[in-house]
Order: structure tokens, then sequence, then C-alpha cells
């Protein structure tokens, strides 16, 4: 091939980003980058210096698919209680839009709590009885009861929350951290995510995707059984040097085809085969909690050798201590539009005790002052019922309006409750909080202005708040 042949691709990405330069300069010379500084090895980012100084190094992210209801565990509403049976006010509901699982039901008949909440720790923060050790966290966490969302059902819904975008094809808050960041690990991928529960919606892998951002910054996903990741073992007959050899050959290739083209997809494929080498050693080792003594696995509920959420918990921790930048635990099936009352409580026993687990482990090794811990889903749901009432089988349909999710050290404002909702908790009475506005906000704990962390795509500057986003200077520490 001609040496001076540059696809239409290349030259647009050479010329307006740089990147393919960028890409080749960080595989030839990664002193050229600034990192913050970590433990180990690092893995250099777009930003050579931060735009200031961060509060946080890392981000685990424990998503709740399906949406958790916040009249259940985090957003207490007497009022509810004292209306159950009766209509929902017209003026509460204000003409909203509704999903097609109630519109048609004759009467939307609002239903309270049937768990009791109480007041915990110094901030006298109320949480429901069914989440007792993350309740045990009112001290750390701040708790957003007004967060609000664009999208009405869950696949829009997951895709905005994680991207700032109902529609597919954009970058995940993991994959703009990756990108802007690196990781302080080289052994390990800047991104991961690990897999809980079962039924419910299913998951998408564009949902812990790169979008349109090189492919290097997608994440990982580790699995809980066989090889953490797949094909990274040798095949029989396959000796390390063997691969070690294939790999050097490939890529001094494709490093003249890199040269040649400045393509960022080739850089990826370099780093992404460099890198699946050297997890060979790494992963395998993280992976292993036999060496883990039996008081951590008191301490999170999980059992040896037995893949639960509070196990992947256990896993997150070994991965923030080695420098990796944003860890995911998606856990599914919290979706009740029926049988609430007895489902609920087996959903959060699950999670309830890994997570709260994770933050106090954290905490004890000097690691949450810079690790920043968020528990939520995709959006809240709805103070009337759908279907009928009966004391074990109603259920709460989508509501995009206020929902509420809770977030730990790393810079957050420990003890706290931001934002209110009405006493129906159905529309916001105070500090509104937008999927965009968290993720500046996590942006800037990260040490990064969200308005400047931006990558060029078919000719427009993108970046994860899009054209909104509002630093929420309340829940900041």
């Amino acid at each position: 091939m001609n040496a001076n042949f540059l696809t239409r691709r290349a030259f647009l990405q050479r010329n307006s980003t740089g990147l393919g330069a960028l890409a080749l300069t960080s595989l030839l010379k990664p002193s050229a980058f600034s990192m913050i500084p970590g433990d180990g090895p690092a893995v250099p980012g777009l930003l050579k210096n931060l735009h200031h100084t961060p509060k946080a190094k890392r981000v685990i992210y424990l998503f709740m698919s399906g949406a958790p209801s916040h009249l259940d565990l985090y957003d207490p509403k007497p009022k509810l209680v004292e209306m159950t049976g009766k209509d929902l006010p017209d003026s509460v509901r204000q003409g909203q839009r509704i999903t097609g699982m109630t519109s048609g039901q004759k009467n939307l008949f609002c239903v309270g709590s049937p768990f009791k909440f109480t007041k915990h720790g110094q901030a006298g923060t109320e949480f429901s009885e069914v989440i007792p050790n993350i309740a045990g966290l009112a001290d750390e966490a701040t708790v957003i009861r007004s967060m609000f969302t664009e999208a009405i059902n869950h696949d829009p819904a997951v895709t905005f929350f994680g991207t700032g975008h109902q529609q597919p094809g954009r970058p995940t808050m993991g994959a703009w951290a990756s990108y802007g960041l690196g990781s302080e690990n080289s052994d390990l991928p800047a991104y991961i995510c690990l897999q809980s529960g079962g039924g419910g919606q299913p998951l998408q892998s564009r949902y812990w995707g790169p979008g349109f951002l090189p492919a290097q910054h997608g994440a990982v996903t580790f699995r809980s059984g066989g090889d953490a990741v797949l094909y990274l073992s040798n095949p029989p007959g396959l000796s390390s040097a063997a691969r070690r050899s294939t790999i050097d050959a490939m890529n001094e290739l494709n490093r003249v085809q890199l040269g040649a083209l400045g393509d960022p997809a080739i850089a990826a494929q370099i780093e992404n085969y460099e890198l699946a080498f050297r997890m060979q050693t790494s992963v395998p080792e993280l992976m292993d909690l036999s060496k883990e003594p039996d008081s951590t696995f008191e301490l999170y509920g999980a059992k040896k050798g037995s893949p639960s959420f509070a196990a992947n918990c256990i896993i997150a921790r070994r991965l923030a201590e080695r420098g990796a930048r944003f860890i995911q635990l998606n856990h599914r099936d919290w979706d009740h539009h029926g049988g609430l009352p007895k489902a609920l409580p087996g959903k959060a026993k699950e999670v309830d005790q890994g997570a709260a687990a994770l933050v106090q482990d954290l905490k004890q090794r000097g690691l949450l002052k810079d690790t920043i811990v968020i528990w939520g889903g995709e959006f809240g749901r709805t103070a009337y019922s759908q279907g009928e009432i009966k004391p074990e089988s109603f259920g709460r349909d989508h509501h995009p309006r206020c929902f509420s999710i809770w977030a730990a050290g790393g810079g957050f404002k420990p003890g706290t409750v931001h934002g209110e909702t009405d006493e129906f908790g159905y529309n916001i009475a105070r500090n509104p909080v937008s999927v965009h506005d968290f993720h500046a906000t996590l942006l800037h704990l990260l040490g990064v202005d969200h308005l400047k962390l931006t990558f060029r795509h078919e000719g427009r500057d993108y970046r994860l708040t899009d054209i909104s986003g509002e630093l929420v200077k309340g829940i900041i520490a």
C-alpha cells in the first residue's frame, strides 16, 4: 500500500483531533503524558493536566438495573400512606405522560410504602427497613432525592443515565473517564464491568461501551465463572513465549499502518493486544479470592467460590486497590410492576450488605477518600399502583420525574440529603438534579471540567453532558 495514502476517515480524525499522532505517541513514548499519581505504572489518558485538583481518582458504580423504587427505599412519604386506595390528585400528576402499562387503568390509586422508615446516624437520614446495612451509611453517604431524567422506558433511560443521551452510540461515563484520565495500572483496563442477578431487563453491552471513542475505552467484562475474560488464556499447545512473539509480529505491522494512516482504530488494536497479554498475569491473581480472609466474606455477606453481587463488591475493592479507573457492577431485576411487597425485600437483601461493606472496607483501607461509590437505577417508580392494591401484590410503574440515588466518598458531602420531592413523591419540590448535572459533578470530583473534555465526531465536539449540565455544589464536601 502507498505509505502516503490517507483514508478520508483518518484525514478527518488526524486534522480535527490529532488522535492518530496522539495514539502513536502514547504507545511509543508514554512519558509524554502526565498522569494522576498512582501505585503502579500508569496508562496515559488524553489530559496532560487536570483542570483542577481532583478529590477522587476512581469510581465504583453500583447500577441497579430495572429502577428500584425510591418510595420504598430512600424517600418516605407518610401522606402517600394515608392516601392509599384514593385517586392520585390531578394537581399532582399535572397531565404528565405515563406508560402504556398503566394509561389504560380506570383509576390511578395512591399506594404508600408497606415498609417502615427510621432515622439513622448523627445525620438522622431516613432509610427503609429493607436496607438496614445501607442505612448504616447514613453518616457517609450523600442521598440525592431529587434526581430526574428524560426517558420513561428502560433502554433509553439506562442509555441516558450512562451516556447523557437517549439514543445509542455515545460513550458511557466509564468510557469518558478512561479516555480523559487513563488508568493507574498498565496491567488492567481502565474500565471494567461485572454482572450479577438474573431476570428482569436485559443488559446490552453498549451500556458499558465506548460509543464513538477509540475502542480501548470501552469496558472489559469480567465473568464470575471459568476464565474471567473470554479468550484470555492461551489455547492448548500455545506457550506464552509463542503468543508474545505472535503479538510482537502483528503489532509491528500495525505500527507501520498506524504511522502511515494515523487511524486511531489501529492504535486501539495495538493497545488491546498488549493489554490482553499483560492481563494473562494480572487478572487470574485479581479474581482469585482464596487468599481473602474469612472476615472479608463475613463482612460482605459473600460465600467463597459462589458468584454474587457481594463477591463482585470484593472484586471491586481489589480493582480499586490496583488502580482501575471506573468499575461498574450491574445487578438485574429491580423492575417491580407487580408483587413489590414480596419481591423488593428479597432483591434489596441481595445487595444491601455487599454495598455497605464495600464503603466500609474502602474506608478502613484509606481508599474511600479518593474513591466514589454510586448506587442507583435509571429512574423512579410511581406513587400510584400498577394493578390492584393487595397487601402482597401491588406494583409500581416507571417514573422519570423524580428518583433517589446515593453516593459516598471521593469528595461527596457525607451525611447529606440533597433535594426534596412533594408529599406524594411524584414531583421535585426543591433542588432538582438532572442526569447532566450529576455527570458534571462526577467529572468535577475527578478533576475534570465537563465543558472541556470533548471528542470531535462527525464534525461536532461532543461531551458527556451534551449541551447541558451544572455543578451541584450542595453535594460536594
